[in-house]
């Protein structure tokens, strides 16, 4: 299993990952589409042979201010305020690999890279404890709450900030 940069060819295989993955999820791969356009350094796919098991989706973003699900973004901001994980995800046979942790290592790296203050996410499907592994820490906030519901009862933002 490795790592490589995504490309416009993978974006079928990483919406079949997602709608596997994350059923109670679902975006339009023009949402993974969007993303690979605006910031492909954010974009990876972890490849088993020829097949595709998993993808990571990220770039800089507004703090505190997740994007709605399945929503286009139209640009990354220029003033952006923390690197945004938008989503990792691993077929059953790459989990447990390491995949996943190497996937947060290389993030971390290049969050560090462009000085970003912090990096946040929206954590489903029960993975704040993995999270908080790799020194994420739940925010709470009424107000972001609030946006969260259409995640799920059980999202959790989370925060990592990043110390040089």
């Amino acid at each position: 299993m490795i790592w490589q940069p995504m490309k416009p060819h993978d974006l079928s295989d990483v919406s079949r990952v997602a709608d596997r993955v994350h059923p109670n999820y679902p975006e339009d791969e023009a949402v993974f589409a969007e993303r690979l356009t605006l910031y492909p350094a954010g974009c990876l796919t972890l490849q088993n042979g020829e097949r595709t098991i998993g993808y990571v989706i990220s770039h800089p973003w507004h703090f505190k201010r997740p994007p709605e699900l399945n929503a286009l973004l139209n640009a990354i901001p220029a003033s952006a305020s923390t690197y945004y994980i938008h989503d990792i995800a691993l077929l059953p046979e790459a989990r447990a690999s390491g995949a996943a942790s190497t996937s947060v290592s290389t993030l971390v790296a290049h969050a560090k890279d462009r000085d970003m203050p912090n990096m946040s996410l929206v954590a489903v499907n029960n993975s704040v404890g993995f999270w908080e592994r790799h020194d994420f820490r739940v925010l709470t906030d009424n107000e972001l709450d609030e946006k969260l519901k259409s995640y799920g009862h059980d999202a959790k933002f989370m925060v990592r900030e990043m110390h040089t």
